[in-house]
């Protein structure tokens, strides 16, 4: 998943429902569908997000010493002001970029 080139708002936006059945023809459906894949994307994103923390950790006992590590700040400020897993789903969703089986 590429975040960087990704077109999802950041803020909240209001979707046409017919657009968001469309592929298949059923609203609930749908919004399953791009829930399990919000589920899946909030997953990856906070794996990576761990990841790269993790290279920043400082193992000590001293609750005394807090160090403030700008580039820790950097990449939290980034993941901060990422879209929303759901925001991305729905933009996945709208792309034809989800497959899905129906059972």
């Amino acid at each position: 998943m590429d975040l960087k080139n990704t077109k999802a708002p950041v803020n909240t936006v209001t979707y046409n429902k017919a657009e968001i059945e469309k592929p298949t023809d059923n609203i609930y459906e749908a919004i399953t569908i791009i829930a399990k894949r919000a589920t899946q994307i909030n997953s990856e994103i906070k794996k990576e997000l761990i990841d790269k923390l993790d290279e920043f950790a400082t193992y000590n006992d001293s609750l005394d010493e807090v160090f403030e590590n700008k580039e820790q700040i950097e990449v939290s400020k980034y993941y901060e002001r990422l879209p929303k897993p759901h925001a991305l789903a729905v933009e996945e969703w709208l792309n034809n970029e989800i497959t899905y089986k129906v059972k």
